[in-house]
């Protein structure tokens, strides 16, 4: 981010001292300079957040350059700081992302937590061989697979209220606050578009009567959602599993403290305890967030039309509202801090952004929110959001938007630390969202204890593409109650899994990312197999005349294996298009299996088996004709 203003805001090495200060990794380039664009690809390539200015766009830029010359003795550019500590330019910030100089100043070294061995670390006898705290689709799998081997088990599940209140049933967030009621309002978007097609497929005053009512929409959501609610609670029941409705903390090793809504706490003992509480949203630490703001948390079951909204952040969970809102027919605008959906494929992401803004979404790029406050009280009220945005000359701009909603989606945290779990020698860090750090896959530091699901910290899991999702959490689930108490000893793959972005247009993915792929196998070994292509269905629609031609698909492959370690498409459906094709990736297909798949005729994955055209040959991607 940029600096702060304030009163030396004329003093250029005061200035300096504050772009270095503010950000964790400073670039000071220009726009001509091939080094500054080399550093700057090398550090997106290692998923490495910079800041950079660029000199000559500015007017101050020669007094800023004449400012570094003086401090770093370095005349030319990219000038590059790293947590305060000057690097210098490119081939030193090249040599020291190689040596693992840039991972350990922006990473340092934690001393490893160690299991203190406490008083009772045994005990002579437990009330359950499994505890599972969480009752979400992690948590829940686990409970019952290992049921299923004669274990008396018992998992805890309670949902704390949001800021505004906002609480839910059994089943956690996959079927209460994600999954479940996003898939459903994308549908109702996909409906309304629909209504739009009608007119070019010959039906009558179907987009005159497109209305939308949020309120109906909402309850049969919600009853929907409570039917699940009740299903997960008889199949505990009948599968055996005691289920309590209380918040678990430790007070010791193999000993929770349980407490219920109403207050009244008693005390459990288990052989083995499993954390599966997965994560909530985080708010943005400004003033009025949790006051006027909402997460995705409340929006699933708001009782009021939010009418205009922001939606802050780029997440996946924040183009997904920002999707569905717009396509039921309401005004949206998305604050993105840096970039759109960080740890995908950025190409990809990017189409995604073009698609969206295409259809009327308005994205304000480098922009954070510094304050929320309320003009109107009312449901929905009327809502000031003040923000920072720094244009692309450089310049810093404060200024401010009106709405009815704020919707916060700037990523999530485990929930994890008000388990107490420095009582039993268990150190939580802030720094990874408080996730727990395992090894083996579930298993941590204390041998009673394993973690599940998104409480996980990335780092700390086996190599792969770790993947905060529902059914790896299940699988993880029902995989370990399977090692623990059975004669089992298969782990949870990672590799492969596939999953999709259900935003306005779907993208899904399997494998590596392009930027993944050209980092670890090098760009001369890898082809990239592309198309662009137009959906028959979208084919005769004239309000989608914007967009029609943006469904694109890539496979990555191997060169010396033919393996295809990559698979994206952006096209109408593709959450049913991916998942049929993981199968054949997790069997490692070939792009030679791909071109003797014989497609089905006229579909959008029909494309997938006719790619012929790679990135590197630099023909046109648009397909043309049948």
């Amino acid at each position: 981010m940029p600096p702060t203003k304030d009163v030396d805001k004329n003093a250029t090495d005061h200035l300096v001292e504050k772009y270095i200060e503010e950000n964790d990794v400073m670039i000071f380039s220009k726009t001509w300079c091939p080094y500054c664009t080399k550093i700057k690809n090398a550090l997106k390539s290692a998923k490495i957040e910079f800041y950079s200015i660029e000199l000559d766009k500015m007017a101050e830029g020669d007094d800023i350059q004449e400012a570094l010359i003086k401090k770093t003795e370095q005349e030319t550019v990219p000038n590059i700081f790293i947590k305060q500590q000057h690097i210098g330019g490119c081939d030193k910030t090249l040599a020291a992302l190689k040596s693992g100089r840039v991972a350990a100043l922006l990473s340092p070294p934690e001393p490893e937590a160690k299991h203190q061995k406490l008083e009772d670390d045994a005990l002579d006898s437990y009330d359950y061989d499994l505890i599972v705290i969480g009752g979400g689709s992690g948590g829940l799998a686990c409970s019952k697979e290992a049921q299923s081997f004669g274990k008396k088990v018992c998992v805890l599940d309670f949902v704390k209220p949001t800021p505004i209140g906002t609480t839910w049933g059994l089943g956690g967030t996959c079927v209460n606050v994600g999954c479940i009621p996003k898939k459903l309002m994308h549908q109702a978007a996909l409906i309304g578009e629909y209504a739009q097609d009608a007119t070019d497929y010959g039906w009558a005053q179907l987009e005159q009567a497109r209305q939308h009512n949020w309120s109906k929409m909402i309850e049969s959501i919600q009853m929907y959602i409570r039917s699940l609610n009740f299903k997960y609670r008889v199949d505990l029941r009948s599968k055996g599993v005691v289920y309590e409705n209380s918040y678990g903390e430790f007070v010791s090793p193999h000993r929770l403290k349980i407490t219920d809504k109403k207050g009244q706490s008693k005390e459990i003992t288990g052989e083995k305890i499993v954390v599966a509480v997965g994560g909530r949203p985080k708010y943005p630490d400004i003033e009025g967030d949790k006051q006027y703001g909402i997460t995705s948390d409340d929006l699933f079951s708001l009782k009021y039309d939010p009418g205009k909204t922001i939606v802050v952040g780029a997440s996946y969970v924040a183009l997904e509202c920002a999707g569905f809102l717009h396509g039921i027919g309401r005004e949206v605008q998305v604050f993105v801090r840096s970039i759109l959906l960080r740890g995908f494929d950025q190409q990809m992401a990017s189409k995604i952004g073009d698609y969206m803004s295409a259809i009327g979404i308005k994205f304000s790029h480098q922009t954070v929110p510094i304050r929320l406050e309320c003009l109107e009280e009312g449901k929905p009220g009327k809502l000031r959001l003040h923000y920072r945005q720094t244009l692309e000359s450089g310049e810093v701009k404060e200024s401010y938007e009106d709405c009815n909603t704020v919707l916060f989606a700037i990523g999530r945290e485990a929930c994890t630390n008000e388990l107490h779990m420095d009582k039993i020698g268990f150190d939580l860090k802030k720094a990874n969202g408080y996730k727990i750090k395992t090894r083996e896959e579930q298993s941590t530091q204390i041998p009673w204890l394993y973690a599940i699901g998104d409480c996980i910290d990335d780092e700390t899991m086996p190599p792969g593409q770790p993947l905060e999702l529902t059914p790896v959490a299940i699988q993880a689930g029902q995989l370990l109650a399977r090692r623990l108490f059975s004669d089992s000893s298969l782990k949870m793959n990672y590799y492969n899994v596939a999953t999709t972005v259900f935003t306005p247009i779907e993208y899904g993915a399997i494998g590596y990312s392009e930027e993944d792929a050209l980092s670890k196998f090098g760009e001369e070994n890898i082809d990239i197999f592309h198309s662009e292509f137009v959906p028959l269905e979208w084919s005769i629609c004239h309000h989608r005349e914007q967009v029609k031609n943006m469904s694109y698909c890539k496979l990555i492959v191997e060169k010396k294996t033919d393996r295809v370690i990559g698979f994206h498409v952006l096209a109408p459906n593709a959450g049913e298009i991916t998942q049929g094709y993981a199968v054949g990736m997790r069997l490692g297909a070939t792009k030679a299996d791909f071109d003797m798949t014989v497609g089905i005729h006229p579909t959008c994955s029909e494309n997938i088996t006719t790619l012929s055209v790679t990135k590197s040959s630099g023909e046109s991607a648009t397909q043309e004709g049948c």
